[in-house]
C-alpha cells in the first residue's frame, strides 16, 4: 500500500516560518502531482499549492510570495517552505500523492500535521 509521513508542524509565532515535509513509502509507482490541503475545524479544506512530475507549481492566491513548494524525485518527498506566516495559516496541514496504479489514479493522503501561528 501507499503510506505518505507528514513531519515538521508546530506552533511559531506570526512572521515565522517552518518547513513541512512528506515522504511517500516506496519509490515504485508512478506518482503525478503531490500536494498540500489544509483545513482548520468548522472550514472547508482548501488547496495551498500542489507540484506536478514535470514541476509545475501552483499556489492558493492567499499563499503566493509566502510559501513555496518542492518536491525530491530520488526521496519521493514534497516540502512546503512556509515563511512570513500569519494566524490565518492556522491548520492541520495534509499531503497528498496521485499515484497511478494499472492505469488509474488514485489519491493518497497523509495523516495530517498541525500548524498554529500566535501572536
Amino acid at each position: 500500500q501507499v503510506q505518505l509521513v507528514e513531519s515538521g508542524g508546530g506552533l511559531v509565532q506570526a512572521g515565522g516560518s517552518l518547513r513541512l515535509s512528506c515522504a511517500a513509502s516506496t519509490r515504485f509507482f508512478s506518482i503525478d502531482v503531490m500536494g498540500w490541503y489544509r483545513q482548520a475545524p468548522g472550514k472547508q479544506r482548501e488547496l495551498v499549492a500542489d507540484i506536478s512530475s514535470g514541476g509545475s507549481t501552483n499556489y492558493a492566491d492567499s499563499v503566493k510570495g509566502r510559501f513555496t513548494i518542492s518536491r525530491d524525485f530520488a526521496k519521493n518527498t514534497v516540502y512546503l517552505q512556509m515563511n512570513s506566516l500569519k494566524l490565518e495559516d492556522t491548520a492541520v496541514y495534509y499531503c497528498y500523492a496521485d499515484v497511478m496504479i494499472v492505469g488509474v489514479t488514485y489519491d493518497y493522503w497523509g495523516q495530517g500535521t498541525q500548524v498554529i501561528v500566535s501572536a
